[in-house]
């Protein structure tokens, strides 16, 4: 089983923050027209596969060429994949910086973090990095003050949605289990979703469970010890773990809501997620800005406002479960 968690030490998240407290006030030299010369290079780093991040980049260079940008013309896009080896992100943003891009735009907060921490006068456009402010990727929402901005992903009532619609699939849930992982913000991450299971009156008990062995304990834990249900609070996370835990929560015979739509098309009961679709198209209007002369520093950090309710009536069917009429009559997409 998991130990309950632990503040994690973070030297890097701590400098950087000092680094951004000591720039209050001033914000970077900019040239509007840095880009002017020559055919602008975008570089695009991920955590995930490129096959499987390919709608993302699509949906990235459509936003792009709606704005007048088109890949292979008077725009080059450059993009580089972790292939789910997160270990590799640092190497893949020095080689991108290496090739002397003009903007850089990270998907998720390794990808985020690892570019920040590669430079620090290159535009960064981040996309889905939960709480930049407390990470010290940025100094506020409103005014970054350093070389990124783009769209955040975690907020207070995003969290609290996925514990109304567990409520609402188990109108008698009282005891909810957090399987979270080590992942940078996660302190801030627990910190919210005890404040609100305290309000809406649920029990929670937090299980970090960073590897395989850790999840097998939680789970047969959980069920041992007869827990409603499981929130998924980490994520994406890879293909084969991502079918690890949800063949565990099947297993188990616990009702899991994950955080990441992934989740649900792999097999999980539900999920509540921001609309990735609609964030890799806003993060093209940051780029266009940029490249037009905005200055990062400048440009307010944004908050998602699309999400999607999947709903997989295969796995409830697993778990002879009947979702309720309301909830599936709300999903953006059921699986049958």
């Amino acid at each position: 089983m998991g130990v309950p968690v632990k503040p994690p030490a973070s030297s890097f998240r701590l400098q950087r923050r000092e680094f951004l407290l000591l720039a209050a006030g001033t914000t970077i030299p900019w040239n509007p027209g840095f880009a002017a010369a020559t055919i602008p290079r975008i570089g695009v780093i991920g955590p995930g596969s490129g096959a499987a991040s390919r709608s993302s980049l699509d949906t990235l260079r459509d936003g792009l060429r709606a704005l007048g940008w088109v890949d292979g013309g008077n725009l080059v896009i450059l993009d580089r994949w972790a292939e789910e080896h997160a270990e590799r992100l640092p190497g893949i943003a020095k080689e991108l910086i290496g090739a002397a891009v003009d903007v850089l735009v990270t998907a998720g907060t390794l990808a985020t973090l690892a570019a920040t921490s590669a430079t620090a006068t290159i535009p960064i456009v981040m996309v889905g990095v939960g709480d930049p402010v407390a990470l010290g990727i940025v100094e506020s929402l409103t005014h970054p003050l350093g070389n990124a901005t783009g769209l955040a992903l975690s907020s207070v009532e995003l969290t609290a949605q996925r514990l109304r619609l567990l409520q609402e699939l188990l109108p008698g849930l009282h005891r909810v289990a957090v399987i979270i992982r080590n992942d940078p913000g996660l302190e801030q991450n627990l910190l919210d979703i005890r404040n609100l299971a305290e309000g809406m009156g649920l029990e929670v008990v937090e299980l970090e469970a960073n590897t395989g062995r850790d999840l097998a304990f939680a789970f047969t834990w959980l069920r041992n010890d007869h827990w409603d249900a499981i929130y998924v609070a980490s994520g994406p996370l890879g293909p084969a773990k991502r079918s690890e835990i949800i063949a565990l929560a099947e297993d188990a015979r616990l009702p899991v809501i994950y955080s990441f739509g992934q989740f649900s098309r792999a097999g999980g009961l539900m999920s509540f997620a921001t609309n990735d679709t609609d964030l890799f198209r806003r993060a093209a209007t940051f780029v266009d800005r940029i490249l037009k002369g905005a200055n990062p520093a400048e440009l307010p950090v944004e908050p998602p406002t699309r999400f999607e309710l999947i709903i997989n009536l295969r796995a409830a069917r697993a778990l002879k479960m009947t979702v309720p009429p309301s909830l599936l009559a709300r999903a953006d997409q059921i699986i049958q």
